[in-house]
C-alpha cells in the first residue's frame, strides 16, 4: 500500500484557510486508478455513471462482473449476472461523523453507500434524476457567498493546488503519484526561487503574486482539471466528475458550490476545459485535453 497524501483545508471566517499536508498510511478505496490526486477524495465514492462488464468466464459470473455505486450484482434463474439496487440495510454502518454524506435533497445519509442505494431505488423518477450527492459529513447550513468572498475564492484556491502539486513532487519517489512528464513540469515551480511557500498569506499577495508569477499557476491548474476528467476524457466535467473535488470542499468553504456553478457560464451542465481556465484567470489558449498544457 503506498503512503496517501492528505490534504486538510481549514476554513476559518472570512480569511484564507489554512492548509494542513500530512501522510499516513491508508489502503486504497478504488480498484482502478484514475490518477493519484490528493486534492479530492477518491472518485469510487462519489461514481454514478461507470458499469463495466467484463466478459470473463468464471464460477461466480458475479466475480467479474462490476456494477456502478449503488447497484449489487445478482445471478439470474439461468446463472446470469445482472446489477440491481443494493438494499440500504446492507451497507456498513458509519463509524465516523465524515462517513455521513449530505444529498441535494437536504437529507443525511448515513454513508455514500447508502445514499447511491437510495438513489438506484428511484432510477426513472424526476426525483431520481435531480438527485446528486451534495457535500460530505451531515447536512448543515451552508451560509450564503457574498460577491467580495467568491472573487477571493480562486486566490487561495489556486495557490493551494499549485502547493499540493509541489507536496507531491517532494514526496513522489517511490509512490508513481505523479507521471515523468508531470514531474518535470512540477519541478521547475519547484526549483523556481520566486516560489511563494506554503503560508497563510493575505489575499493582496496571493493576488500580486499570481500577476507576478503567471506561469507558476498555469499547469497545476490544468492538472486538476486532467484528474477530474476521468469517464470520459473528454475536456468536459460533469457533476459527478466535479464531486471528489467539490464535495469535500463545500462544509469549509461556502464558495464552494456558488463558484463552480460560475464555472459553467454558458449553462449547459458541463464545465469545458476553457471555463475551467477562466474561472481560475487562466488566459484562453490551445491544448489538447489529453495534456492538459
Amino acid at each position: 500500500m503506498w503512503t496517501q497524501l492528505l490534504v486538510i483545508v481549514g476554513y476559518y471566517g472570512l480569511a484564507a484557510p489554512r492548509l494542513c499536508l500530512a501522510f499516513r498510511e491508508e489502503p486504497s478505496l478504488v480498484e482502478t486508478e484514475v490518477g493519484a490526486n490528493p486534492v479530492q477524495i477518491e472518485v469510487g465514492e462519489f461514481d454514478e455513471a461507470i458499469e463495466i462488464v467484463e466478459d470473463v468466464v468464471a464460477e461466480n459470473p458475479c466475480l467479474n462482473h462490476h456494477c456502478k455505486k449503488g447497484k449489487v450484482c445478482e445471478v439470474d434463474e439461468s446463472n446470469t449476472p445482472m446489477c440491481v439496487c443494493q438494499d440500504p440495510s446492507t451497507c456498513p454502518t458509519a463509524e465516523v461523523v465524515f462517513d455521513h454524506v449530505c444529498g441535494t435533497d437536504n437529507k443525511t445519509y448515513d454513508s455514500s453507500c447508502h445514499f447511491f442505494a437510495t438513489k438506484c431505488t428511484l432510477e426513472g423518477t424526476k426525483k431520481g434524476h435531480k438527485l446528486h450527492l451534495d457535500y460530505v459529513g451531515p447536512c448543515k447550513y451552508i451560509e450564503p457567498c457574498m460577491d467580495s468572498e467568491l472573487k477571493e475564492f480562486p486566490l487561495r484556491m489556486r495557490d493551494w493546488l499549485k502547493n499540493v502539486l509541489v507536496a507531491l513532487y517532494e514526496h513522489d519517489k517511490d509512490h508513481n503519484l505523479l507521471t515523468e512528464k508531470q514531474k518535470l513540469r512540477v519541478k521547475k515551480i519547484y526549483e523556481n526561487e520566486k516560489r511563494l511557500h506554503v503560508g497563510h498569506h493575505s489575499l493582496d499577495l496571493l493576488a500580486h503574486d499570481f500577476e507576478k508569477n503567471y506561469n507558476m499557476y498555469i499547469f497545476p491548474v490544468h492538472w486538476q482539471f486532467g484528474q477530474l476528467d476521468q469517464h470520459p476524457v473528454d475536456g468536459y466535467l460533469t457533476h459527478t466528475e466535479l464531486s471528489p473535488l467539490r464535495a469535500p470542499l463545500i462544509p469549509m468553504e461556502h464558495c464552494t458550490t456558488r463558484f463552480f456553478e460560475q464555472c459553467d457560464s454558458d449553462n449547459d451542465k458541463y464545465i469545458a476545459l476553457e471555463e475551467w481556465a477562466s474561472c481560475f484567470g487562466i488566459k484562453e489558449r490551445k491544448c489538447r485535453h489529453q495534456n492538459y498544457c
